[in-house]
């Protein structure tokens, strides 16, 4: 037993997390994320290996964990983090509603995705994007054949007519907030980052009860997903598991709180 199990035993019997997202939280012991295994002291080895769930696990550590057959907290994180392919992919396995969206490898891609879709359409980075870079709204063929030449695979998707998306935040399940972005006049990305307005009223019970269905079928344990209304239903444009906290902020919300009064709940 270590010192500081010594001096206090409760150490010992707290649940674990390499990240530090529980660090308020009074049921957890966060421990950080080493580069290497065997930075680990061998008690933190040993209790890591003793767990059976480990909370927020990193990139590194994710896989390995699961492989010895432990569960992760939360779940399809890491591998979904930015990476719209594998989002996509999921989405449409589980019959999510989502924008019609295709991926073209190969050649004779700008003759194919003409033949799939029509202008104006939008175009991805299909990884590592966010607060809305790596994302056009295509209006010609001209703008095709430019995001071609940079783009490989290349990942297209219907353009929604749409002036605003939701923005709804899940964890464990549970809705912790939820807001409105409006576009800025002119532009078609709702992202508070390119000048989208902060919008708190009349957020409807139907979004945040999609919303909640979504997480479930994705078993998404925390995860910003940002939601529209077109064509008369509801669609889920992208899952963020890395969300922004300005519209936490306008509220008067702070994350950490949330996860401590999760935690002190029993929801996490």
């Amino acid at each position: 037993m270590s010192s500081e199990q010594e001096e206090n035993p409760e150490v010992s019997q707290k649940r674990l997390s390499l990240g530090k997202r529980l660090r308020r939280c009074p049921s957890f012991r966060c421990i950080g994320v080493q580069p290497n295994w065997l930075d680990y002291p061998e008690e933190i080895r040993d209790n890591l290996l003793q767990s059976p769930v480990v909370y927020y696990p990193s990139r590194l550590y994710e896989d390995l964990f699961r492989s010895l057959g432990k569960k992760v907290f939360p779940q399809n994180y890491y591998g979904f983090m930015g990476h719209k392919i594998r989002q996509t992919a999921l989405f449409q396995l589980l019959e999510v509603p989502h924008p019609r969206t295709r991926l073209y490898y190969g050649r004779k891609r700008l003759s194919r995705i003409l033949g799939d879709f029509s202008f104006p359409m939008i175009a991805k980075n299909p990884v590592g994007s966010s607060q809305g870079e790596g994302v056009w709204l295509v209006r010609t063929e001209e703008d095709l054949r430019r995001y071609l030449a940079d783009h490989h695979p290349a990942y297209i998707q219907e353009y929604l007519p749409i002036d605003r998306d939701l923005r709804v935040v899940l964890i464990a399940g549970r809705v912790v907030h939820a807001y409105w972005r409006i576009a800025r006049p002119g532009e078609f990305r709702n992202n508070v980052s390119r000048g989208g307005a902060i919008c708190f009223d009349a957020v409807p019970d139907e979004a945040l009860d999609f919303a909640r269905w979504t997480v479930k079928v994705c078993r998404f344990d925390e995860v910003g997903l940002d939601i529209c209304h077109a064509h008369g239903r509801w669609w889920v444009l992208e899952a963020n598991m890395v969300y922004g906290l300005e519209g936490f902020r306008r509220r008067g919300l702070d994350i950490y709180d949330i996860l401590q009064s999760l935690d002190e709940g029993g929801e996490l």
